[in-house]
């Protein structure tokens, strides 16, 4: 009988104790195997304090990094953007405190560049010139706009740590112009609702395709979500999808002040154009383009053939290629063989996104290079950068991968009236501005386009003293170099006390207007 009950009490027991802890070892295996599974946090945030010392000031600030829903149709979380914000801490009324919300480009390129490159008190370790160094890591930016404003970097979908929750949610609802502008401006009504920034002066800066991200942003947040913004940044912009009267922006003939400046880099032009300022030179070669070689072009194979050669000596003379080169493409040469070609004798290529590097082909023959120099020494510096940065040393645990450039093709392009939303925007609002920032050996986005693309959105001679175009000797990330870094944070900080108006000041075009 004691037996008996030994036994059955023993059975009571462990039978207790499978129901009290069993599912808890399930429930705790369960865990484990989802942790296992890549995923994201819809919403969370981490966040730590710190200071920079920026032009002699010293600078507190929080810096939260984390994830926010995207929100669908039914209100329900779709997607989840991960985001790094930067306040500055010992500010008590945010009303006159500027927000700006960066993006770059790609379409599928993470925030990585403008953060840790440009605007944030962190700054990547690399060259003055901006070349790669080891040891990786950050350091504090000493040129960063966090004294004048406060800054939010947002990876769209698929890029950096940001992605899709919902599986069943068709991939048209992110990757496309308009899909892309539509649920960034959503994200954007929550993220400025949740931290009370309504009020504050707000400002867009888009580098590369983020200049038609944010173009198109301006338009939506000010018809769609009544949000009015103060100013938007275009570094090194695209075409933004305008149609002007003339050629199109980037075309092969607007190309012909970026070869100039490249080929003066390289020490390819004839001696008395080599030894002029680039600034002059620059100058020069814009009114020819202008006034001389777009109306030549446009005569196509019907041009006198005496003018034809002489608009091939000058392009040849600009552009430090041959004469008989400049020919054989019928006056207009293709930027993948000007970076081809410009350095051939010499058994180096130019890059693209910035011509100032150099490359080494397989071979010297071919119209095109074997890779683009540039973009191999800027993924060599950044990426180990950023992964320690938000892992290491803000906290941001994750298995996912940090995509540097992430999957967002197919990508659709159709009607994109990006230039148009931005134009608009400056029309309706007085109290918005625009400012172009571009590098002169940008082959990728070249500044004289992005000029022509300046004059066409301010078509009306009134919005002219809203747009501004700075150029630097650099290239397409003008910020990699330290010089270009400095001044360029600079042009921010006097732009953005320019767009901000007098407390009181009417948003109104006067009576004369």
């Amino acid at each position: 009988m004691h037996i008996l009950s030994t036994t059955r009490f023993r059975t009571l027991v462990l039978s207790v104790f499978v129901l009290l802890f069993g599912s808890g070892v399930v429930l705790a295996q369960e865990k484990s195997d989802s942790q296992l599974e890549r995923s994201l946090p819809p919403d969370t945030t981490i966040t730590a304090t710190d200071q920079v010392t920026i032009q002699g000031e010293s600078v507190p600030y929080e810096v939260t990094t984390g994830t926010q829903p995207v929100y669908g149709d039914d209100d329900t979380a779709i997607a989840s953007l991960h985001y790094t914000y930067y306040r500055r801490s010992d500010v008590d009324d945010r009303t006159r405190r500027p927000l700006v919300v960066s993006f770059n480009g790609g379409p599928g390129s993470g925030s990585l560049w403008m953060h840790l490159g440009y605007t944030s008190p962190k700054h990547l370790k690399i060259s003055d010139e901006g070349y790669p160094v080891q040891p990786y890591g950050v350091e504090d930016n000493e040129h960063s706009i966090l004294d004048v404003a406060d800054i939010v970097y947002v990876n769209p979908v698929n890029t950096g740590f940001s992605r899709i929750l919902d599986d069943s949610v068709d991939r048209e609802e992110f990757f496309g112009v308009n899909a892309d502008v539509d649920y960034l401006a959503s994200w954007i009504d929550t993220f400025v609702s949740r931290h009370d920034r309504w009020r504050s002066p707000k400002y867009l800066i888009g580098e590369s395709y983020g200049t038609t991200r944010v173009s198109g942003l301006a338009g939506e947040l000010q018809n769609s979500h009544w949000m009015y913004l103060n100013g938007v940044i275009l570094v090194s912009p695209t075409g933004l999808g305008m149609e002007p009267a003339g050629p199109s922006p980037r075309s092969e003939a607007l190309k012909l002040p970026y070869y100039a400046a490249t080929a003066w880099y390289h020490d390819q032009l004839p001696s008395d154009l080599q030894s002029r300022d680039l600034q002059a030179l620059l100058s020069e070669v814009e009114d020819y383009t202008v006034e001389e070689y777009v109306p030549a072009l446009t005569r196509g194979g019907f041009i006198d053939s005496t003018r034809r050669q002489t608009v091939a000596q000058e392009v040849a003379r600009y552009s430090g290629l041959s004469e008989q080169f400049v020919l054989n493409h019928n006056l207009a040469v293709p930027s993948d063989a000007f970076w081809k070609q410009l350095l051939q004798e010499e058994g180096r290529t130019v890059g693209r996104l910035d011509s100032r590097y150099r490359g080494v082909d397989r071979k010297n023959a071919g119209s095109e290079y074997d890779y683009p120099p540039e973009l191999a020494a800027w993924n060599h510096a950044f990426t180990p950068a950023a992964n320690h940065y938000l892992r290491d040393e803000l906290g941001f645990e994750t298995d996912l991968k940090y995509n540097v450039f992430g999957p967002v093709h197919p990508w659709n392009e159709e009607n994109n009236d990006t230039g148009e939303q931005l134009r608009d925007a400056m029309a309706q609002n007085p109290y918005l501005h625009v400012m172009v920032q571009s590098g002169y050996f940008d082959g990728a986005t070249d500044y004289f386009s992005a000029k022509y693309v300046m004059w066409n959105l301010g078509t009306r001679e009134t919005m002219r003293d809203r747009l501004r175009f700075e150029g630097y000797r650099s290239g397409h990330m003008m910020y990699l170099r330290e010089e270009d870094l400095e001044t360029a944070n600079e042009h921010i900080r006097s732009f953005i006390e320019e767009s901000i108006p007098e407390a009181g000041t009417s948003a109104r075009y006067g009576p004369r207007e």
